[in-house]
Protein backbone atom coordinates (compact mmCIF):
# COMPACT_ATOMS: atom_id res chain seq x y z
CA UNK A 1 0.00 0.00 0.00
CA UNK A 2 1.36 3.40 -1.02
CA UNK A 3 0.10 6.38 0.98
CA UNK A 4 0.20 9.92 -0.37
CA UNK A 5 -0.27 13.37 1.15
CA UNK A 6 -1.42 16.03 -1.32
CA UNK A 7 -1.43 19.73 -0.36
CA UNK A 8 -3.12 22.30 -2.58
CA UNK A 9 -2.01 25.83 -3.33
CA UNK A 10 -3.14 28.62 -1.07
CA UNK A 11 -0.33 31.06 -0.21
CA UNK A 12 -0.41 32.08 3.45
CA UNK A 13 -3.23 29.58 4.07
CA UNK A 14 -0.57 26.88 3.98
CA UNK A 15 -0.33 27.42 7.75
CA UNK A 16 -3.74 25.71 8.07
CA UNK A 17 -2.47 22.75 6.04
CA UNK A 18 0.50 22.51 8.39
CA UNK A 19 -1.83 22.11 11.36
CA UNK A 20 -3.83 19.40 9.61
CA UNK A 21 -0.65 17.56 8.60
CA UNK A 22 0.69 17.80 12.14
CA UNK A 23 -2.40 16.08 13.52
CA UNK A 24 -2.44 13.38 10.86
CA UNK A 25 1.25 12.56 11.21
CA UNK A 26 1.72 13.01 14.96
CA UNK A 27 -1.62 11.91 16.44
CA UNK A 28 -2.90 9.53 13.76
CA UNK A 29 0.63 8.27 13.04
CA UNK A 30 0.12 8.52 9.28
CA UNK A 31 3.28 7.46 7.40
CA UNK A 32 3.32 8.66 3.80
CA UNK A 33 5.42 7.40 0.89
CA UNK A 34 4.55 10.20 -1.54
CA UNK A 35 4.27 13.93 -0.84
CA UNK A 36 2.84 16.05 -3.63
CA UNK A 37 2.38 19.83 -3.37
CA UNK A 38 1.33 22.79 -5.45
CA UNK A 39 2.40 26.37 -4.73
CA UNK A 40 2.48 26.74 -0.93
CA UNK A 41 2.10 22.96 -0.75
CA UNK A 42 5.39 22.55 -2.63
CA UNK A 43 7.10 24.63 0.05
CA UNK A 44 5.86 22.25 2.76
CA UNK A 45 6.41 18.77 1.38
CA UNK A 46 10.18 18.50 1.98
CA UNK A 47 9.80 19.16 5.72
CA UNK A 48 6.82 16.81 5.92
CA UNK A 49 8.72 14.01 4.20
CA UNK A 50 11.29 14.16 7.01
CA UNK A 51 8.73 14.66 9.78
CA UNK A 52 10.19 18.10 10.57
CA UNK A 53 6.87 19.51 11.71
CA UNK A 54 8.31 21.80 14.37
CA UNK A 55 10.68 23.36 11.84
CA UNK A 56 7.84 23.76 9.35
CA UNK A 57 5.65 25.40 11.99
CA UNK A 58 8.48 27.79 12.84
CA UNK A 59 8.79 28.66 9.15
CA UNK A 60 5.09 29.20 8.52
CA UNK A 61 4.34 31.17 11.65
CA UNK A 62 7.26 33.60 11.37
CA UNK A 63 7.06 34.91 7.82
CA UNK A 64 5.86 38.30 6.64
CA UNK A 65 5.80 40.34 3.44
CA UNK A 66 9.56 41.10 3.64
CA UNK A 67 10.33 37.39 3.95
CA UNK A 68 8.63 36.73 0.62
CA UNK A 69 8.95 39.86 -1.52
CA UNK A 70 12.12 41.63 -2.64
CA UNK A 71 9.82 44.15 -4.33
CA UNK A 72 6.41 44.09 -2.68
CA UNK A 73 3.59 45.18 -5.04
CA UNK A 74 1.06 45.37 -2.20
CA UNK A 75 0.25 48.10 0.28
CA UNK A 76 -1.64 47.10 3.41
CA UNK A 77 -3.46 49.63 5.54
CA UNK A 78 -6.15 49.51 8.19
CA UNK A 79 -9.52 51.11 7.53
CA UNK A 80 -12.02 50.96 10.42
CA UNK A 81 -9.98 48.16 11.98
CA UNK A 82 -9.95 46.02 8.81
CA UNK A 83 -6.98 45.37 6.54
CA UNK A 84 -7.39 46.81 3.05
CA UNK A 85 -5.06 45.80 0.22
CA UNK A 86 -4.01 48.10 -2.60
CA UNK A 87 -1.14 48.30 -5.08
CA UNK A 88 2.16 50.12 -4.45
CA UNK A 89 2.25 52.03 -7.71
CA UNK A 90 5.85 53.20 -7.30
CA UNK A 91 7.09 49.63 -6.79
CA UNK A 92 5.28 48.34 -9.85
CA UNK A 93 6.49 51.32 -11.89
CA UNK A 94 10.07 50.59 -10.79
CA UNK A 95 9.69 47.02 -12.04
CA UNK A 96 8.40 48.17 -15.43
CA UNK A 97 11.13 50.79 -15.84
CA UNK A 98 13.74 48.11 -15.15
CA UNK A 99 12.32 45.77 -17.76
CA UNK A 100 10.77 43.29 -15.32
CA UNK A 101 7.87 41.13 -16.49
CA UNK A 102 5.86 41.21 -13.25
CA UNK A 103 4.38 43.77 -10.85
CA UNK A 104 6.45 42.50 -7.92
CA UNK A 105 9.38 40.19 -7.23
CA UNK A 106 9.82 37.30 -4.80
CA UNK A 107 13.59 36.83 -4.73
CA UNK A 108 13.51 36.84 -0.92
CA UNK A 109 11.38 33.69 -1.09
CA UNK A 110 14.06 32.05 -3.25
CA UNK A 111 16.66 32.84 -0.58
CA UNK A 112 14.32 31.53 2.13
CA UNK A 113 13.90 28.23 0.30
CA UNK A 114 17.68 27.75 0.10
CA UNK A 115 18.04 28.48 3.82
CA UNK A 116 15.16 26.32 5.04
CA UNK A 117 15.35 23.40 2.61
CA UNK A 118 18.98 22.46 2.89
CA UNK A 119 21.10 20.14 0.80
CA UNK A 120 21.30 17.82 3.82
CA UNK A 121 17.49 17.58 3.81
CA UNK A 122 17.54 16.91 0.07
CA UNK A 123 20.02 14.06 0.50
CA UNK A 124 18.14 12.59 3.47
CA UNK A 125 14.82 12.51 1.59
CA UNK A 126 16.41 10.69 -1.33
CA UNK A 127 18.15 8.24 1.02
CA UNK A 128 14.83 7.49 2.77
CA UNK A 129 13.17 6.54 -0.53
CA UNK A 130 10.46 9.14 -0.07
CA UNK A 131 9.06 10.68 -3.25
CA UNK A 132 8.56 14.44 -3.00
CA UNK A 133 6.93 16.05 -6.04
CA UNK A 134 6.17 19.70 -6.82
CA UNK A 135 3.87 21.11 -9.50
CA UNK A 136 4.84 23.87 -11.93
CA UNK A 137 3.07 25.51 -14.86
CA UNK A 138 5.18 25.68 -18.02
CA UNK A 139 3.75 28.77 -19.68
CA UNK A 140 5.96 28.35 -22.75
CA UNK A 141 4.96 24.76 -23.53
CA UNK A 142 1.43 25.24 -22.14
CA UNK A 143 1.87 22.19 -19.89
CA UNK A 144 1.65 21.19 -16.25
CA UNK A 145 4.88 19.54 -15.11
CA UNK A 146 5.58 17.49 -12.00
CA UNK A 147 9.13 17.59 -10.65
CA UNK A 148 10.25 14.75 -8.38
CA UNK A 149 13.13 15.23 -5.96
CA UNK A 150 14.51 11.93 -7.27
CA UNK A 151 14.93 13.38 -10.76
CA UNK A 152 16.47 16.76 -9.86
CA UNK A 153 19.69 18.18 -8.54
CA UNK A 154 19.43 20.14 -5.30
CA UNK A 155 19.62 23.54 -7.01
CA UNK A 156 17.08 22.53 -9.65
CA UNK A 157 14.69 21.25 -7.02
CA UNK A 158 14.88 24.56 -5.14
CA UNK A 159 14.15 26.36 -8.41
CA UNK A 160 11.06 24.22 -9.03
CA UNK A 161 9.74 24.86 -5.52
CA UNK A 162 10.23 28.60 -6.06
CA UNK A 163 8.58 28.45 -9.49
CA UNK A 164 5.62 26.52 -8.08
CA UNK A 165 5.08 29.24 -5.46
CA UNK A 166 5.31 32.22 -7.83
CA UNK A 167 1.84 33.65 -8.34
CA UNK A 168 2.55 35.75 -11.42
CA UNK A 169 2.19 38.57 -12.31
CA UNK A 170 2.48 39.59 -8.63
CA UNK A 171 5.58 37.46 -7.99
CA UNK A 172 8.68 36.57 -9.98
CA UNK A 173 8.66 34.56 -13.19
CA UNK A 174 10.98 31.54 -13.23
CA UNK A 175 12.93 31.34 -16.51
CA UNK A 176 14.64 27.99 -16.84
CA UNK A 177 15.58 25.62 -19.66
CA UNK A 178 14.46 28.22 -22.23
CA UNK A 179 10.95 28.17 -20.74
CA UNK A 180 8.95 30.42 -18.43
CA UNK A 181 7.41 28.81 -15.35
CA UNK A 182 4.80 30.01 -12.85
CA UNK A 183 2.55 28.84 -10.03
CA UNK A 184 1.53 25.20 -10.45
CA UNK A 185 -1.96 26.09 -9.28
CA UNK A 186 -2.77 27.68 -12.63
CA UNK A 187 -3.31 24.17 -13.98
CA UNK A 188 -3.22 21.68 -11.08
CA UNK A 189 -4.22 23.31 -7.81
CA UNK A 190 -5.05 19.95 -6.20
CA UNK A 191 -2.98 17.28 -8.00
CA UNK A 192 -4.87 14.22 -6.73
CA UNK A 193 -4.84 12.51 -10.11
CA UNK A 194 -1.05 12.76 -10.34
CA UNK A 195 -0.74 11.03 -6.97
CA UNK A 196 -2.90 8.20 -8.34
CA UNK A 197 -0.79 7.96 -11.50
CA UNK A 198 2.28 7.65 -9.29
CA UNK A 199 0.81 4.58 -7.61
CA UNK A 200 -0.90 5.94 -4.50
CA UNK A 201 -3.53 3.60 -3.04
CA UNK A 202 -4.56 5.87 -0.15
CA UNK A 203 -4.55 9.68 -0.36
CA UNK A 204 -5.06 12.44 2.18
CA UNK A 205 -5.66 15.71 0.31
CA UNK A 206 -5.61 19.04 2.15
CA UNK A 207 -7.57 21.65 0.20
CA UNK A 208 -7.08 25.26 1.24
CA UNK A 209 -10.56 26.41 0.31
CA UNK A 210 -14.02 25.83 1.71
CA UNK A 211 -16.04 22.99 0.25
CA UNK A 212 -18.80 25.36 -0.87
CA UNK A 213 -18.65 29.06 -1.73
CA UNK A 214 -19.35 31.10 1.41
CA UNK A 215 -19.14 34.72 0.23
CA UNK A 216 -19.76 37.05 -2.70
CA UNK A 217 -16.91 39.29 -3.83
CA UNK A 218 -17.17 43.04 -3.52
CA UNK A 219 -17.16 44.95 -6.83
CA UNK A 220 -13.63 45.61 -8.15
CA UNK A 221 -12.46 49.19 -7.60
CA UNK A 222 -9.39 49.25 -9.87
CA UNK A 223 -7.68 47.12 -12.54
CA UNK A 224 -5.53 45.32 -9.98
CA UNK A 225 -8.41 44.24 -7.74
CA UNK A 226 -10.25 43.13 -10.87
CA UNK A 227 -7.23 41.05 -11.88
CA UNK A 228 -7.25 39.41 -8.45
CA UNK A 229 -10.95 38.61 -8.77
CA UNK A 230 -10.46 37.09 -12.22
CA UNK A 231 -7.56 34.92 -11.01
CA UNK A 232 -9.51 33.77 -7.96
CA UNK A 233 -12.50 32.92 -10.15
CA UNK A 234 -10.35 30.83 -12.49
CA UNK A 235 -8.46 29.07 -9.70
CA UNK A 236 -11.70 28.19 -7.91
CA UNK A 237 -12.92 26.37 -11.00
CA UNK A 238 -9.52 24.75 -11.61
CA UNK A 239 -9.69 23.43 -8.05
CA UNK A 240 -13.19 22.01 -8.51
CA UNK A 241 -12.16 20.38 -11.76
CA UNK A 242 -9.06 18.84 -10.14
CA UNK A 243 -11.12 17.44 -7.27
CA UNK A 244 -13.82 16.04 -9.56
CA UNK A 245 -11.24 14.31 -11.74
CA UNK A 246 -9.43 13.06 -8.64
CA UNK A 247 -12.61 11.60 -7.15
CA UNK A 248 -13.52 9.86 -10.40
CA UNK A 249 -10.02 8.39 -10.74
CA UNK A 250 -10.05 7.26 -7.10
CA UNK A 251 -13.46 5.60 -7.43
CA UNK A 252 -12.46 3.94 -10.68
CA UNK A 253 -9.37 2.38 -9.08
CA UNK A 254 -10.91 1.77 -5.65
CA UNK A 255 -8.49 4.18 -3.96
CA UNK A 256 -9.17 5.56 -0.51
CA UNK A 257 -9.41 9.36 -0.77
CA UNK A 258 -9.79 11.63 2.27
CA UNK A 259 -10.46 15.34 1.66
CA UNK A 260 -9.74 18.03 4.26
CA UNK A 261 -11.23 21.42 3.38
CA UNK A 262 -10.96 24.63 5.39
CA UNK A 263 -14.21 24.92 7.39
CA UNK A 264 -14.36 28.72 6.97
CA UNK A 265 -12.93 31.38 4.65
CA UNK A 266 -9.49 32.17 6.05
CA UNK A 267 -8.62 35.17 3.88
CA UNK A 268 -9.57 36.81 0.58
CA UNK A 269 -5.93 37.58 -0.29
CA UNK A 270 -3.54 34.70 0.34
CA UNK A 271 -0.54 36.77 -0.78
CA UNK A 272 -0.69 38.75 2.46
CA UNK A 273 1.52 37.04 5.06
CA UNK A 274 0.49 37.97 8.59
CA UNK A 275 2.44 36.16 11.31
CA UNK A 276 -0.34 36.34 13.92
CA UNK A 277 -3.01 35.09 11.53
CA UNK A 278 -0.82 32.26 10.31
CA UNK A 279 -0.17 31.10 13.87
CA UNK A 280 -3.93 31.11 14.40
CA UNK A 281 -4.53 29.16 11.19
CA UNK A 282 -1.98 26.51 12.15
CA UNK A 283 -3.85 25.89 15.41
CA UNK A 284 -7.17 25.92 13.54
CA UNK A 285 -5.92 23.27 11.12
CA UNK A 286 -4.84 21.02 13.96
CA UNK A 287 -8.15 21.45 15.81
CA UNK A 288 -10.14 20.90 12.62
CA UNK A 289 -8.41 17.59 11.84
CA UNK A 290 -8.89 16.49 15.43
CA UNK A 291 -12.59 17.44 15.49
CA UNK A 292 -13.20 15.66 12.19
CA UNK A 293 -11.78 12.46 13.63
CA UNK A 294 -13.68 12.82 16.91
CA UNK A 295 -16.91 13.43 15.01
CA UNK A 296 -16.31 10.23 13.10
CA UNK A 297 -15.63 8.24 16.25
CA UNK A 298 -18.80 9.54 17.95
CA UNK A 299 -20.99 8.02 15.23
CA UNK A 300 -20.60 4.48 16.55
CA UNK A 301 -20.32 2.65 19.88
CA UNK A 302 -16.88 1.06 20.23
CA UNK A 303 -18.10 -1.03 23.16
CA UNK A 304 -20.26 -3.18 20.90
CA UNK A 305 -17.93 -3.41 17.88
CA UNK A 306 -14.76 -5.41 17.32
CA UNK A 307 -11.50 -3.65 16.40
CA UNK A 308 -11.82 -4.93 12.84
CA UNK A 309 -15.36 -3.54 12.54
CA UNK A 310 -14.23 -0.16 13.88
CA UNK A 311 -11.39 0.00 11.34
CA UNK A 312 -13.74 -0.90 8.49
CA UNK A 313 -16.18 1.79 9.60
CA UNK A 314 -13.44 4.41 9.69
CA UNK A 315 -12.19 3.44 6.22
CA UNK A 316 -15.69 3.57 4.79
CA UNK A 317 -16.39 6.98 6.35
CA UNK A 318 -13.05 8.46 5.24
CA UNK A 319 -13.69 7.45 1.64
CA UNK A 320 -16.93 9.42 1.41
Amino acid sequence: MKKALVISGGGSKGAFAGGVAQYLMKKENKDYDLFLGTSTGSLMVSHLALGKLDDLKQLYTNVNQKTIFSNNPFKIKRVAGEKVISIRHLNTLWNFLNGRKTFGESKNLRSLIKRKITKEMYNEIRANNKDVVVTVSNLTANNIEYKSINDCSYDDFCDWIWGSCNYVPFMSLLEKNNCQYADGGFGALVPIREAILRGATEIDAIILETEVTQFNRLPAKNPFSLLFDVFDFMLTHVERHNITIGKLAANNKDIKLNLYYTPTVLTTNSLVFDEKLMRKWWKSGYKYAKSKREELMSEFRPDVLTDQEIEKFIEKSDSK
